[in-house]
């Protein structure tokens, strides 16, 4: 929890406790867990916009065809050279 240990938490407790007195403490940790609160439901909403758009900009992209291969000759043997033919 960001490097933070249980003696940090407590020596934060205290100082929060003198500087804002034990009256106001209660207040200032609900509106913390609803700030808290808050922003974790903003950045699930954005995630789930974020991640739509995606899905979308997906569908919208053709496939990609895959290469046409060339026809296969019926003879197995190359074909001889222009020059070689015989005159007919």
């Amino acid at each position: 929890m960001f490097g933070i240990g249980m003696p940090e938490l407590i020596v934060i407790f205290i100082v929060a406790l003198l500087v804002f007195g034990p009256k106001k403490l209660p207040d200032l940790g609900r509106a913390l867990g609803r700030g808290l609160a808050e922003f974790k439901r903003a950045s699930e909403e954005l995630k789930e916009g974020l991640s739509a758009d995606l899905r979308l900009e997906e569908e919208e992209k053709p496939s990609p065809q895959p290469p046409a291969t060339a026809p296969q000759t019926a003879s197995s043997e190359p074909a001889p050279p222009k020059g070689d033919q015989p005159d007919g």
